[in-house]
């Protein structure tokens, strides 16, 4: 079955207001109490949702042959946008150290800068690092977000949080190293 030539790319784009949403209802959910147990669950679902979509749009992508060079540019952008505004939220809502939401912003948009400064002269892919880097902060978000303590108890909701935003963080520096030397690597080899 034929899919239309830019689906994948709409996908991309519509994370970009779901960003937005996601964030305003994460802030009015607040913390946890009763009244804004709704609005949480809502904003985490809709987070959930959205960052499944980078999958679906790459997917699609690659199997009907319709990844574009806008695609490669826009797809991480708008992960950022959605993992920064999860990340951001978190920490507004005293959640998540800030010191943690600094260093992953700043690997986060610095490479995203670095993106956009090559771009003229050529397009920087994702490299296997950087999308497992993506998945496990997808999980950790996830964990985080979904009001999950009233499920299996407050404890075993903050030790799964306090373990998988570790993982997150590492696999964030680890990967914006390998980025770094891939660059460092790539713009030393001759033409």
């Amino acid at each position: 079955m034929a899919i239309p030539r830019q689906l994948p790319n709409a996908i991309t784009i519509a994370r970009i207001p779901l960003a937005v949403i996601f964030f305003i209802l994460l802030l009015m959910g607040g913390t946890y109490g009763l009244d804004d147990m709704v609005v949480r669950w809502v904003a985490a679902i809709l987070f959930v949702v959205g960052i499944s979509t980078d999958w679906v749009d790459g997917y699609l992508a690659r199997r009907h042959n319709i990844v574009t060079d806008f695609g490669k540019l826009w797809d991480p952008i708008a992960d950022k946008l959605l993992t920064g505004a999860g990340f951001i939220g978190l920490a507004v809502l005293g959640e998540l150290n800030w010191w943690v939401v600094i260093v992953i912003l700043i690997r986060e948009w610095g490479i995203t800068i670095h993106r956009l400064m090559v771009a003229k002269e050529h397009v920087v892919a994702a490299a296997w690092m950087g999308k497992i880097k993506t998945a496990v902060q997808a999980v950790a978000l996830s964990w985080a977000l979904l009001p999950l303590h009233v499920v299996i108890g407050p404890q075993l909701w903050v030790v799964g949080t306090a373990i998988l935003m570790i993982l997150a963080l590492i696999l964030t520096v680890a990967s914006g190293i390998d980025y770094i030397v891939a660059q460092v690597r790539g713009a030393r080899q001759p033409s």
